[in-house]
């Protein structure tokens, strides 16, 4: 990797002040723990002159009870709190455990919710040495005007594959956002596009400042990944899961995935599982919905049939674990 760009770093005390500062650099990034920012910069990808740095803003730290029986998670709360399990999480078992497969230890202790959150998407031929891009042409998420993942079209199959979102999602999370027009909550989904050039749907100057869990509503839940190295990889593939049972039966059933598209996904369909008994058969079913909703690419070392096999196993095995726990 290269030496870091020059650049000034900004510290604001407020969120204010963070909505203000981008408003007179609005190409500055935003730096929290930054495992994913700054190995970026120094592969080249960027060479902003001014950084706005968010950890001295004590508005987005704090995981804190909501009225209506949720939770709320500042956005710079760490991997590692989050990973500790408090009891306020307890409930959100899918949470925890992806927070808990991100990166290493030492990587999580600095790696932030939000930046998890917003994590950019990821590509074999994009995630590389400035000089071995330009001996490839550079791509067309950056400085190039080709896909070689798909080279004879115009879209960026760059993949989403951050953890934590797909376990909000199978919640229901919100998310809060603050930008030069105040404050605004919605759902997780709303702030994804499935475009790996440009996947998040943030308006000019927001930033993410809190996640909101509705109550679980006494869920089962867990989340399962492949990567190739276990102890530091991004994922492959993804799963969460939140289900309920009434007896035999499912009484709710929620799945959510990363890995496999340029933005996590939920995946349609599971309400037709619903009101059966748990068997093996089910599993297949759940399976069965995932192909034609999900679209790998070669954007790892690893083939799209592959992935497509694994985010299969992977789903079949959550759903019977958490079926057995329930």
């Amino acid at each position: 990797m290269e030496f870091l760009p020059d650049f000034e770093v900004l510290r604001p005390a407020t969120i204010e002040d963070a909505v203000a500062a981008r408003a007179v650099h609005p190409e500055a990034p935003l730096l929290a723990g930054g495992t994913d920012l700054i190995p970026n910069l120094r592969r080249g990808i960027g060479e902003p002159e001014t950084v706005i740095e968010l950890t001295g803003i004590e508005a987005l730290y704090g995981i804190t009870a909501t009225d209506d029986g949720g939770v709320r998670i500042g956005t710079a709360v760490t991997l590692a709190e989050i990973a500790d399990g408090p009891e306020l999480l307890q409930g959100y078992a899918a949470l925890v455990e992806a927070a808990s497969v991100v990166a290493g230890n030492t990587h999580r202790q600095v790696a932030t919710l939000g930046g998890n959150l917003c994590l950019d998407t990821r590509c074999v031929y994009y995630n590389q040495s400035h000089w071995w891009r330009s001996a490839n042409d550079f791509c067309l998420k950056h400085e190039g005007d080709t896909c070689h993942v798909a080279p004879s079209g115009t879209h960026c199959f760059a993949a989403f594959s951050g953890d934590v979102a797909p376990a909000v999602l199978v919640f229901g999370g919100q998310v809060e956002i603050a930008g030069p027009n105040g404050t605004r909550t919605v759902p997780l989904p709303e702030i994804y596009s499935d475009d790996g050039l440009d996947h998040l749907r943030l308006e000019p100057g927001e930033m993410l400042t809190a996640v909101r869990l509705p109550p679980s509503g006494g869920a089962t839940s867990g989340y399962a990944k492949s990567r190739v190295r276990g102890s530091i990889d991004f994922p492959l593939a993804g799963v969460a899961i939140a289900l309920t049972k009434d007896g035999d039966q499912l009484g709710r059933l929620d799945v959510a995935l990363t890995g496999t598209n340029s933005c996590p996904i939920v995946v349609d369909g599971t309400a037709d599982l619903l009101g059966q008994a748990f068997s093996e058969d089910t599993a297949d079913a759940l399976a069965a919905l995932l192909p034609k909703q999900i679209q790998p690419m070669t954007s790892t070392f690893t083939p799209p049939g592959y992935r497509r096999k694994v985010v299969a196993a992977l789903a079949k095995g959550l759903v019977t674990r958490l079926s057995e726990e329930a």
